[in-house]
């Protein structure tokens, strides 16, 4: 029996029992009882008479006889009433320890309970939520593989600085970084508005507000893609006007003006930017691409959602062209401080938003995956982007197909694995891509370089000789794909591939002459335009190496030097509140280099450093001295 039952079946007695004894003492009060004994004799008003009436000892005899036979009754109930007790406290005790326990357990298994329901309403809200929301169709499917789909922690180059160098070294270098940015310098102070948190960029705080001077707009939704557009304001405009008339009487002074007032402005800070790389600012330069990702991110529309791979912005529309610029600028520059894998998600992102490939993310979208590791994500891409399985057909995806399949046999004999020999060897790929593009190799000998005496013998056969496939489209892509991929075939093990090959490939050419021929006819099938389709691809925008000399659109901007002084004062006096950049040295620098970087919003050069050059700048502009 349960404790809980006991109490019940106690309790009920007790009341019996105490239902029976006020019974009983109602029956001794009322007369003729059948159940009572003899009523009492005594009139409690004959005390007052003692002395007028006698006592009668037969009465008293039996008057007493019956108090000691109730006496003993009572005590009876007493003791039966004690038992009773002590039998409940005890049980009451033991319930106690069980309820105690049972409460333990009770806790433990409601906690479970409820982490259980918890998680049953959300596996339900999620199952709502994924039968709410609109399925992919199956044109989105082919069209947008899973190899596309970008993690946002590796988007973030601060991300992947952190795995290389570590935390500790990162927040030492931001810290020294950011020292003195809290000073009060050019006559403004440091900002303390809320910067926004974006995926693209780590803003700095000293930057300025976000002035949504320009917005994403929703077009349509066509073939499972939704298409977007930039739109812009009417303050955003003007400054474009004045931009375009700048730039057509190459004024970089007016340029450096508009982002005075206009801080996000696109085409004016993309100038800039150029214009820094190409005197060696590149520190400056990049964060003029930053400012650039950073506004365009805040003008994403609500339902823009890029990394899930089902949004379009077309290239042909002219407002949207300042994004696939500033992303690959910032590609590239990711890629020149070694973080190849943040520089291959944004190389996806690129090819994700068009399909059409306005910046020719394919054509290193490869270098890419191999400098930071990914081989087997390679051959996935290679097997799902394209339905037609065509990109072997290209120079560097035949090349590095060879390269990647190198390394994921080496990883498959030192784990011990079995290999798959559904998959051609590395050996068999590199060999039809000498068979297809022979002229490559000639190119890497001279752009490595290749110092094996088995190269020069290797070029004399009449294969290899020459390095132009008089294929305009072609030739234009092989330079790209040795520029970009050069530093790869560094690596000995990669060179004695590429050598064993090649003498490979002349042996057999030995022995059946029209294979040759063969390769050739899938060249011009592959490649049959006589005009070069890539011509809007600049083979220096996927090299390493800056030119010194600005690009045509720079090359002509002509540069006042009296403005100095005069647009100085007018940036110490600006009302705009201005966020401000560390301090920067100016010491041994180009004087017209410092001269426009100063009016930039965000530039710094501390307390000291401002008097010194503003003296000196006077003084050299004093006496008729300018730039270098």
């Amino acid at each position: 029996m349960s404790s809980r039952l006991f109490q019940k079946v106690v309790k009920e007695q007790e009341q019996q029992q105490q239902q029976r004894h006020e019974e009983e003492q109602l029956q001794d009060n009322e007369s003729g009882s059948p159940d009572s004994g003899p009523p009492s004799s005594i009139n409690p008003f004959d005390l007052l008479n003692d002395d007028d009436v006698e006592d009668d000892p037969d009465q008293e005899t039996e008057v007493a006889d019956e108090a000691l036979t109730r006496d003993e009754d009572k005590r009876e109930q007493l003791t039966a009433q004690q038992k009773t007790s002590d039998v409940v406290s005890t049980s009451n005790h033991k319930s106690k320890k069980k309820k105690k326990k049972r409460s333990k357990e009770g806790s433990a298994s409601s906690t479970y309970k409820v982490e259980r329901s918890l998680d049953e309403v959300l596996d339900t809200l999620s199952l709502d939520v994924s039968s709410s929301s609109p399925q992919p169709s199956s044109t989105k499917v082919k069209h947008t593989p899973s190899v596309l789909q970008i993690d946002p922690k590796y988007l973030n180059v601060e991300n992947e600085l952190r795995r290389i160098f570590g935390s500790k070294v990162v927040k030492s270098f931001e810290r020294s970084h950011q020292s003195g940015s809290s000073r009060q310098v050019r006559g403004g102070r440091r900002g303390s508005h809320h910067v926004r948190k974006t995926i693209l960029v780590s803003p700095s705080d000293l930057w300025s507000r976000w002035d949504g001077s320009f917005s994403m707009e929703f077009l349509e939704t066509k073939d499972g893609y939704s298409y977007f557009r930039y739109v812009h304001s009417p303050s955003y405009s003007q400054a474009q006007k004045a931009f375009e008339a700048a730039q057509a009487i190459h004024d970089l002074n007016s340029v450096a003006n508009i982002l005075m007032l206009h801080h996000y402005h696109l085409d004016s800070l993309i100038t800039m930017a150029d214009y820094f790389k190409f005197v060696g600012e590149h520190q400056t330069a990049a964060d003029a691409v930053a400012k650039c990702l950073y506004g365009l991110e805040c003008a994403w529309h609500p339902m823009f959602t890029p990394l899930q791979g089902n949004c379009q912005l077309k290239f042909s529309h002219e407002t949207n062209k300042p994004l696939f610029k500033t992303l690959f600028t910032h590609m590239i520059n990711m890629d020149r401080r070694g973080c190849h894998r943040s520089a291959l998600e944004v190389c996806k992102l690129l090819l994700s938003l068009d399909s059409d490939d306005p910046m020719g993310a394919m054509f290193c979208i490869d270098y890419f995956a191999l400098r930071a590791g990914e081989y087997a994500w390679l051959e996935q891409f290679s097997e799902e982007y394209k339905s037609d399985n065509s990109l072997w057909l290209f120079p560097n995806f035949s090349y590095s197909l060879s390269v990647c399949r190198f390394y994921l046999e080496r990883e498959e004999t030192s784990q011990d694995a079995d290999t798959d020999n559904s998959k051609a060897t590395s050996t068999d790929l590199m060999k039809q891509a000498l068979m297809l593009h022979p002229s490559v190799l000639k190119k890497l000998v001279a752009k490595v370089p290749l110092k094996d005496q088995a190269f020069t013998n290797i070029l004399k056969h009449a294969y290899f000789r020459s390095d132009e496939t008089r294929i305009p489209s072609l030739d234009h892509l092989i330079r790209i794909y040795v520029e970009r991929s050069y530093l790869i075939w560094r690596l000995p093990d990669l060179q004695k591939l590429l050598r064993d090959t090649a003498q490979l490939v002349n042996e057999t050419l030995e022995h059946n002459k029209s294979e040759a021929k063969d390769w050739a006819c899938v060249r011009e099938e592959a490649f049959p335009s006589e005009k070069n389709e890539y011509d809007h691809l600049l083979v220096q925008d996927f090299s390493d190496a800056v030119s010194t000399l600005p690009p045509d659109n720079l090359h002509n901007f002509v540069v006042d030097p009296r403005m100095g002084e005069a647009d100085q004062n007018g940036i110490q006096g600006n009302p705009l509140d201005v966020g401000q950049a560390p301090p920067r040295d100016v010491a041994n620098r180009n004087v017209l280099a410092v001269l426009f970087e100063s009016m930039l919003p965000w530039a710094n050069y501390g307390d000291g450093g401002e008097g010194r050059f503003a003296d000196e700048d006077n003084q050299n502009f004093g006496n008729g001295q300018g730039g270098n």
